[in-house]
């Protein structure tokens, strides 16, 4: 190998055109996906996230801060994920416009890093160009920009772009410390190298503390010293394959530790799908038939849906397919790697990305999911791009015809994705959409249930919820959401009797837990209420709505020392609750802590001014009301 596969790029890319790219790319991709900032919160996952996580809510704080490196809250480990979320309530408050304007930020900048570090890489612009305009632009990438709860997929992708980047810097340093030479700004390079070399692994647990779907980058690696770095020597392919493997052992090291934790982590949030539902034969099947799913929604992006729902079985010749597709691209891709490098690299990238979510652990109901395909469908536009200018120059067409078929096919991408974005506006609108382009998707039934049963449509919202029993039975989100309508509706005996069978459904969920409590000390069954709320705070000590039940319950009960107590709780958890402020003041009264209850009334009258029952409160103490 010779230091040709990393000089300089030539003059006539200049080095204006690089930043003139740059800024079009982000002008463009701004422009198509500004509506975004103006969707509402999803009542899928984006409650769990953001909109009724009471410490994403309360901003970054120390405290809050400690909370997100220790939970494994949605069954996942990623801190640096719930620290951005906070840091959106500091920046622009508890509404949607300020995550939904960071999750496009950040895909901003993932789409002029995935143009800088390609152009690195390969020293050509407009093939990398188009590259980051197809990731910019492309209808499956939607989900991972317009959903807040998808923070996860753009932040790592962030920070894995940067540890690729640090590890172009190493592998040129290496390349150049092998040739005796020096780096561009006259350092060691052995000295620059290492400090490229750590950097990426920095960058890289960045990346994990994100989401650990980036476990595949150190495969990526792997792929990318084949092409377009070019490290393998062919003559001695075993000893250079073992040498570049070695050198990425810390890397491979802290994968396998994200893997355990990741899979840890979401097995205590009941997250990890058994073999008992899902067989190991139907995982299978469903890998490949997924992989052909998402290759066929790569080239026709359409219809597009959240979610996918997991099907009873897959026709049988579909899977023959999909198996014989993806087994034959396999092998075609690996055959080939010599000859077209670009297409082997581009190929095995996307493969290989897709593994943690293929399906093989089953996280969830989904068949597939649009959002998994953030970094995988890097490879396969690498594979256009590059395919494009080679098929270009072997039939030797005019240079602007590869550009007309670029913008052409870049325009129906940024007109699909702008009709996407669309769908994603509410929960109802997103819900409806899937219902209508999926079949038996008991998840979305669910969903558009619990938007119009939020929306005050509690007799419309039940049907949808009895319409996704219909589909899956056992299903415990729907059992526990009809039972959450029956307990508006005042109807407390069919509520218990639903969230009785939810807990059935899925034992040990503490929200079913905090309301069958609810409902049973509203029936007057206070010992059982209790044993449900005490239940709820074993399996997660912040719950603080039911720290707030079970002091409710205890006050009825004149137990006011150990009322006071769990108010104190509820209060450190949601310091800015004014009605826990007023139900503390109360249990402090009949304590005869009279000082204490007023101050604890007038900050519940400072966070809800004008409260007829506080400020009468106030007046039954002889204590000056404020406003």
């Amino acid at each position: 190998m010779t230091s040709k596969n990393f000089k300089p790029a030539g003059k006539a890319s200049g080095f204006a055109q690089p930043i003139v790219l740059c800024l079009l790319l982000a002008a463009v991709t701004l422009a198509v996906y500004w509506p975004v900032t103006r969707c509402e919160f999803l009542n899928y996952d984006d409650p769990e996230y953001f909109a009724s996580n009471p410490h994403v809510l309360a901003g970054l704080t120390p405290g809050n801060a400690i909370w997100a490196f220790t939970t494994g809250q949605t069954g996942n480990w990623h801190p640096l994920t719930w620290l951005s979320l906070m840091l959106d309530v500091n920046l622009f408050g508890q509404g949607p416009a300020g995550p939904h304007i960071t999750n496009l930020l950040f895909h901003l900048a993932n789409t002029v890093l995935v143009f800088l570090l390609l152009r690195r890489l390969t020293r050509t612009t407009w093939r990398s160009a188009f590259v980051a305009a197809l990731f910019a632009l492309h209808p499956l990438h939607v989900e991972s920009v317009a959903w807040i709860s998808e923070r996860k997929d753009v932040l790592s992708m962030f920070f894995g772009l940067l540890a690729l980047w640090a590890y172009v810097g190493f592998a040129q340093g290496i390349e150049n410390r092998e040739q005796g030479g020096k780096t561009a700004n006259s350092q060691h390079p052995t000295s620059n190298a290492q400090r490229c070399y750590w950097s990426a692994f920095f960058f890289f647990a960045l990346g994990l503390m994100s989401k650990p779907m980036l476990v595949t980058l150190p495969f990526l690696m792997l792929l990318l010293d084949w092409w377009p770095l070019k490290r393998f020597t062919i003559y001695d392919l075993r000893f250079t394959a073992l040498r570049l493997v070695w050198e990425k052992i810390p890397f491979f090291l802290l994968s396998a530790i994200s893997c355990v934790v990741t899979f840890i982590a979401q097995q205590k949030g009941g997250a990890v799908v058994t073999l008992v539902k899902i067989s190991l034969a139907q995982r299978v099947e469903n890998t490949f038939v997924a992989y052909a799913r998402y290759l066929a929604k790569t080239f026709w992006p359409s219809p597009l849906a959240n979610p996918y729902p997991y099907p009873d079985h897959w026709d049988g010749l579909l899977i023959i397919y999909a198996v014989a597709l993806i087994v034959g691209l396999c092998a075609v891709a690996g055959l080939q790697a010599r000859r077209f490098p670009f297409a082997a690299t581009g190929w095995f990238w996307f493969v290989g990305t897709l593994v943690p979510v293929i399906g093989l652990v089953q996280v969830g109901n989904q068949s597939m999911a649009d959002r998994y395909t953030y970094l995988p469908l890097i490879g396969i536009f690498m594979i256009a791009a590059w395919g494009l200018a080679a098929m270009c120059a072997s039939w030797r067409l005019p240079k602007p015809v590869a550009g007309i078929l670029a913008v052409v096919l870049l325009t129906a991408c940024g007109l699909r994705t702008r009709d996407q974005i669309g769908y994603w506006q509410d929960s109802g609108t997103l819900c409806r959409h899937a219902l209508a382009v999926t079949e038996n998707n008991f998840v979305a039934c669910n969903n558009l249930g619990t938007w119009l049963s939020k929306n005050g449509e509690v007799t419309r919202a039940m049907d949808w919820f009895r319409q996704s029993l219909q589909i899956r039975p056992d299903n415990p989100d729907a059992l526990y959401n009809l039972g959450n309508a029956f307990a508006k509706l005042g109807n407390w005996d069919e509520a218990i009797g639903n969230y009785r069978c939810a807990l059935q459904a899925a034992p040990d969920q503490a929200d079913i837990l905090n309301n069958l409590g609810f409902a049973l000390a509203t029936k007057k069954q206070f010992a059982e209420a209790i044993a449900c709320f005490e239940a709820v705070l074993k399996l997660n000590p912040d719950y603080a709505d039911a720290h707030n039940n079970l002091a409710t319950v205890l006050f009825i009960q004149k137990r006011f020392d150990e009322a006071v107590r769990h108010f104190r709780e509820a209060l450190r958890i949601t310091p800015g609750n004014p009605q826990i402020y007023s139900n503390l003041g109360d249990a402090l009264v009949k304590q005869g802590q009279t000082n204490e209850a007023v101050r604890c009334y007038q900050e519940a009258l400072r966070l809800k001014p004008g409260d007829p029952q506080i400020k009468t409160k106030l007046q039954a103490l002889g204590a000056p009301i404020s406003n």
